[in-house]
């Protein structure tokens, strides 16, 4: 007898506990949700965001506004994230190296990597060195030699954020080429692009949208990927031109720990209907992004993937500890 009341006890816990579940996504979304952006409006997650803006507002039911955080190279969006209310009506862009480097150089980030509850990951992009069209740099060549004949730090390249993919990059194209570049952060790919423009900085380390929309004004010396991107077929890789240097950005959409699972996956599939769409599809590879679609799951999976890859490429280039 008394088994059988233990039992029932178990069995109305277990209700009890999907009842709440379901009961955080009943009826939701049934307010405006707020989506922030963590860099300067112009990149790639405020670019992103402009073309999912419609058809998200269309699949949720609801307003969705698109808001700004700006600082640290997202540092204090993700900060504000994680002590943010978990019931799904404020979501945030994040962005991969950049929560997994964060935490591991700074120490101290304002958050920790696994605190960023993952929604859904829909794009990346290579990073792409770009120098203006009158540079005397004609080829990835010419640069290096241009940074050997200089002295060391002289060459400055531009970049989104610390601990970025962007800064990374660099880091890896110093030590590759032997050369010593100086990476000077701004608070988003939009905001680097002036610098260079205005020849503040000698080149640019960005991502490849920025090398399609910008493709009068900039000339690109290599793109960071395994194959030469179809939307760039005429920019070699840093592999054809004997560096060893791939790398780049994964852009997803997160919520704060402890949003219930049940909102998360109301999300998920919104973002997969969004980014499935074929106008949607077309404005991404038309601009220069890989589409990706990897829900909750999945994009964990590469988040643990990610950290365990970027935590020995630091120690080899000197930025942490071994």
């Amino acid at each position: 007898m008394k088994k059988k009341i233990i039992c029932c006890i178990v069995l109305c816990a277990i209700l009890a506990l999907v009842w709440v579940g379901a009961a955080g996504a009943a009826g939701f979304p049934n307010k405006r949700i707020t989506y922030n952006i963590c860099f300067n409006p112009g990149g790639e997650s405020d670019i992103t965001a402009r073309f999912q803006e419609q058809l998200l507002k269309k699949v949720l039911g609801q307003d969705v506004a698109i808001n700004y955080k700006i600082g640290g190279g997202g540092a204090l969006c993700w900060a504000e994230l994680v002590q943010t209310k978990p019931d799904g009506y404020t979501i945030a862009g994040h962005n991969l190296p950049h929560i997994i480097l964060q935490p591991m150089e700074m120490g101290n980030a304002g958050y920790k990597t696994l605190d960023i509850k993952n929604i859904y990951m829909f794009q990346s992009t290579p990073n792409l060195l770009l120098v203006r069209n009158d540079s005397p740099y004609k080829t990835l060549k010419d640069f290096i030699e241009g940074a050997k004949k200089n002295p060391p730090g002289v060459f400055t390249v531009g970049g989104s954020g610390t601990s970025s993919a962007n800064d990374l990059g660099t880091t890896m194209l110093s030590k590759a080429a032997g050369i010593q570049l100086t990476y000077i952060p701004f608070g988003g790919t939009g905001s680097a692009i002036p610098a260079l423009l205005g020849s503040h900085v000698t080149a640019l380390m960005t991502y490849t949208p920025m090398g399609v929309q910008h493709k009068g004004r900039f000339r690109a010396l290599a793109i960071a990927s395994e194959t030469r991107m179809e939307v760039l077929p005429d920019v070699p890789t840093f592999k054809e031109q004997g560096y060893d240097i791939v790398e780049g950005a994964y852009r997803g959409v997160a919520a704060p720990p402890g949003t219930p699972d049940e909102v998360i996956k109301v999300l998920a599939d919104a973002f997969d209907k969004v980014m499935k769409d074929p106008e949607v599809r077309k404005k991404m590879d038309q601009n220069g992004f890989n589409t990706e679609f990897m829900g909750p799951e999945a994009s964990l999976a590469l988040v643990k993937k990610k950290m365990v890859e970027y935590e020995q490429i630091m120690k080899e280039l000197g930025r942490i500890k071994k």
